[in-house]
């Protein structure tokens, strides 16, 4: 069994910013917070299944995790091209159906791209396709974030 405060000490923050010259005056502009909750299938008596949130105070490996960031504009301006870039704790994994659309690196965040355009170096030389379990970040650009508007960021991942 995994605590959380594992996986979140590896994460550090939910998420973490990181801004380019363009949109370091905005900074303080917009407030993250985020929190990781575990995804269960729940099925009742007449077989009907649901989707519920729990608490994340013990996980084991195979467990669906979900990170969710919360973003704010708390400033009277326009924020435009803002960066959210989340870290993967190495205790978790990707998972491979929320990977398809989002920009990834598969090198310890030096460049991102989709995960299906990306590869992998081996150590005998040769390279491979990437695949989930690759991934060592994740990143969102917000195109335009208006004064008071909020907004959440998700993706999933597996404890290992």
């Amino acid at each position: 069994m995994k605590t959380l405060s594992r996986i979140f000490g590896l994460l550090a923050v939910a998420a973490a910013m990181v801004a380019t010259p363009a949109v370091a005056q905005s900074e303080r502009a917009i407030s993250l917070s985020g929190d990781v909750k575990v995804v269960k299938s729940v099925t009742d008596a007449s077989g009907q299944a649901t989707i519920e949130y729990g608490d994340t105070s013990v996980v084991v490996p195979g467990d669906r995790l979900i990170f969710r960031t919360n973003y704010k504009n708390t400033s009277a301006e326009l924020v435009e091209n803002f960066v959210v870039t989340n870290p993967l704790p190495s205790a978790v994994v990707l998972a491979s159906d929320s990977a398809a659309d989002l920009q990834v690196s598969v090198d310890g965040g030096e460049t991102f791209g989709l995960l299906a355009d990306l590869t992998v170096a081996e150590e005998d030389g040769s390279t491979r396709a990437a695949n989930a379990s690759d991934a060592t970040h994740l990143r969102w650009v917000l195109d335009v974030i208006q004064p008071g508007e909020t907004g959440q960021i998700t993706f999933y991942a597996i404890v290992r």
